[in-house]
């Protein structure tokens, strides 16, 4: 039990740098005028949670263990959902409702459909 709760917090400390390390050369190519990064990086985290979760769940390619260390730890320190939370509230309260709406409409359907994208890679990659 001490030796996976220290793997997942390892992996969170990975995926939180590697959260750092994209965020910051999307905002660099695309700049800070719209949250690109938190965009990025919650989009490619949808994407692996589903395929992890799909390899995990519904085959014996990911062991439970490894599933949880990448699950909660990597893609816990990966994805950015309070920066998201605060960028949208950062709209309203600048009185930019049609960005702040974007923004959430954009990251639900993005996430939503990242995911979808994760599950049918999982699932042509085993078969299933």
């Amino acid at each position: 039990m001490v030796t996976r709760f220290l793997l997942v917090c390892a992996a969170g400390a990975l995926g939180t740098g590697a959260r750092y390390l994209l965020a910051g050369s999307v905002l660099r190519a695309f700049g800070t005028v719209f949250p690109w990064g938190t965009w990025t990086v919650n989009i490619v985290g949808s994407f692996l949670l589903s395929l992890l979760m799909q390899l995990g769940l519904e085959s014996a390619l990911l062991p439970p263990s490894l599933r949880v260390v990448l699950a909660t730890g990597f893609l816990g320190g990966f994805t950015t959902y309070s920066t998201f939370n605060y960028e949208t509230l950062a709209y309203l309260e600048s009185g930019n409702f049609l960005w702040a709406l974007f923004n959430v409409a954009f990251t639900l359907f993005a996430c939503l459909g990242a995911g979808v994208l994760g599950l049918w890679v999982a699932r042509w990659a085993t078969g299933t």
